[in-house]
């Protein structure tokens, strides 16, 4: 800690005669449109405290992550993809570990909430009520993350949904069309926190299930191994911010139309993180 406190105060006294980006790390992580948002918000806040600014370097969906983070260059990673965080760790390449942050899906539905999911915590046990009351649920049907995890979900529940039943249908179009089909027909849909935050033409839904950690998108937190990469004091100063109690109160005011978007993994919600469903 006083090391870390020392380092802060001499980055202080230099930024008067360092350009701005003379402390900096590069970041590599998932590429997200919601974790973008929460970054143009967040990095200023850590820049002004720290004076260290950090270079995003978003990493394309399908890539093979842990190998791409390797090859990158990066001083520090954020990821939300499981296997690739546990894979870089066991390759030695990253240390420092954390379970840092978390967005997250949620069960919406109309108001009269014929299913009776209204208060339920357990995503599967939700989607078994829909089930078998055979209240419409409108899936995204298109193979994107979210779409994945509904059929994840559905599985758990142990329901093979019939897409030629009458309460069962596909929109096969991105969340914001999901949720305006969802909408008009009065139906169940499964969509991430921040598509609803976004979406103005509610109508009747409301969110009716959220805070299973099987809901939960969680992000890792790695540094790379010091003996590999000469920026590990600011990466620790990185680091020790974001799971702190400033990261942490940076990231909760982050909102969408006034609805927070992303959780800290810290307190209560540290295990969740930690019990939360691989991707």
């Amino acid at each position: 800690m006083i090391r870390i406190a020392l380092v802060f105060v001499s980055l202080a006294a230099a930024s008067a005669a360092h350009a701005d980006d003379e402390f900096f790390i590069t970041l590599a992580t998932s590429k997200s449109a919601r974790l973008a948002g929460l970054f143009d918000y967040i990095l200023p806040i850590f820049k002004s405290a720290s004076n260290v600014s950090v270079r995003v370097m978003a990493l394309e969906p399908g890539q093979e992550v842990a190998s791409a983070a390797e090859a990158s260059g990066a001083d520090a990673l954020l990821l939300d993809d499981r296997a690739a965080a546990e894979k870089i760790i066991a390759d030695k390449f990253g240390v420092g570990r954390h379970y840092a942050i978390y967005d997250d899906a949620v069960i919406a539905g109309p108001k009269s909430d014929p299913a009776g999911i209204r208060g339920l915590h357990e995503a599967g046990k939700a989607l078994a009520q829909i089930a078998a009351k055979g209240a419409p649920f409108v899936s995204r049907g298109d193979g994107s993350d979210t779409n994945q995890l509904e059929l994840r979900l559905w599985k758990s529940a142990g329901v093979q949904p019939d897409k030629s039943a009458a309460w069962y249908h596909e929109a096969k179009q991105d969340m914001t069309a999901t949720l305006s089909v969802a909408a008009a027909s009065n139906a169940y849909t499964l969509t991430d926190r921040a598509s609803w935050a976004n979406f103005a033409d509610r109508t009747d839904l409301e969110i009716l299930t959220e805070g299973d950690p099987a809901l939960f998108n969680v992000f890792v937190s790695i540094t790379i191994d010091p003996e590999k990469e000469p920026k590990y004091v600011l990466t620790g100063i990185w680091q020790g911010w974001l799971n702190g109690k400033h990261g942490a109160a940076a990231i909760t005011s982050y909102k969408i139309n006034d609805e927070q978007i992303f959780f800290p993994c810290q307190g209560d919600a540290l295990a969740k993180c930690q019990s939360a469903s691989p991707n």
